[in-house]
């Protein structure tokens, strides 16, 4: 091989290397120690044996496996609901307070109103009938129509500022939301009191559910635990920012999630498919995809390519790509990783 070209290859190998070393850091998760190898015992042999292995592929002894911690499983498929990634995020209901206690107001002016037209109204035909028997003047009839005319208007007047009120909390926060405002629901209460949060979801454009979804998960930037979303409605806007569908639902109060935070969802299709839970420490990346590490016997261990199409959180899979009954590095797979790069950078070494 001529050397320039041995010389191109090892700094290509080399930068490898570099990308694979910033995730031997993965070890200390699973309390793996070193590799320690013996110029003359098994370990080094094992290593020597990876160093012309197939490409992706890496083999450590048994002592190796248990120095870092390495642990497999088989993992069977199973039918799991399709999600998509979406996009949520917690809005301030402040106007939703406005129009509630809006409402409120309106109904009691409207109550006053109702009961004054209602006294006027008394007035004017006891007045009426006053004056068709000559008890009482003309004049007083007038005065009376002239008092039960401005109650009625102003009668007509509560009526419609409630109507409008009503419309106006259907228009910007749906039939559901818009209800609760108009009855001052516990539901709403709970929203005004911040027992619950209203997060608005957004679907990435041109993804479209069978049905409403029943339920989604967040993942608050706070904390990673899923968060549970209960559907309330379609949205009656888009986040203008992304322009899919959105819909409304609720979190509670003691989620982690705050007004103004933005966090992903994972929303059900209302589909469901077969395969694998894959955790996200048995994942690695390598030239822009996704692997696993699959076990191909005692002391070897094959890389696989799988799709990451189908999230269950923003770490974690469902995968359909893995071989049926494969045995899957599901702890110490980036120190296979950083250790295949270390071999594949000594093999163009013993090549030059």
């Amino acid at each position: 091989m001529p050397r320039n070209g041995g010389f191109v290859r090892r700094f290509a190998v080399a930068v490898c290397l570099l990308t694979a070393g910033s995730l031997i850091w993965a070890a200390a998760r699973t309390g793996a120690a070193p590799l320690q190898t013996n110029d003359d015992g098994p370990d080094n042999a094992a290593s020597s044996s990876a160093a012309h292995a197939s490409p992706g592929t890496v083999s450590l002894s048994a002592v190796q496996q248990r120095q870092i911690g390495l642990q497999t499983a088989v993992l069977e498929a199973a039918p799991h609901p399709e999600q998509f990634r979406a996009y949520g995020a917690v809005l301030d209901v402040a106007r939703v307070t406005e129009l509630t206690n809006s409402y409120t107001n309106a109904q009691a002016q409207l109550q006053t109103a109702q009961a004054k037209f209602d006294v006027a109204k008394s007035a004017f035909d006891r007045v009426q009938n006053l004056v068709q028997s000559a008890a009482m003047p003309k004049k007083d009839v007038e005065t009376a129509e002239g008092t039960l005319r401005t109650d009625q208007a102003s009668l007509a007047a509560a009526e419609s500022q409630v109507k409008t009120l009503a419309a106006t909390a259907r228009q910007e926060w749906g039939v559901v939301i818009g209800k609760w405002i108009v009855e001052r629901s516990p539901h709403v209460l709970r929203l005004i009191e911040r027992d619950q949060f209203l997060v608005q979801v957004t679907l990435p454009p041109g993804v479209v559910l069978t049905g409403e979804p029943r339920a989604a998960l967040a993942q608050a930037p706070t904390q990673s635990a899923n968060i549970d979303l209960s559907y309330i409605s379609p949205a009656t806007r888009t986040d203008a920012r992304i322009q899919g569908l959105s819909y409304f639902f609720v979190a509670s109060g003691d989620s982690g999630l705050l007004p103004g935070m933005n966090t992903t969802v994972y929303v059900p299709s209302g589909k469901t498919y077969e395969g694998v839970f894959v955790e996200d420490t048995a994942i690695v990346q390598w030239q822009g995809r996704s692997w696993v590490y699959l076990r191909a016997g005692p002391t070897s261990f094959k890389r696989h390519p799988i799709s990451t199409d189908q999230p269950v959180s923003d770490d974690d899979y469902v995968v359909q790509d893995i071989p049926p009954g494969s045995e899957i590095v599901v702890r110490g797979a980036q120190v296979l990783l950083s250790e295949e790069a270390r071999s594949e950078l000594r093999g163009d070494d013993d090549n030059d």
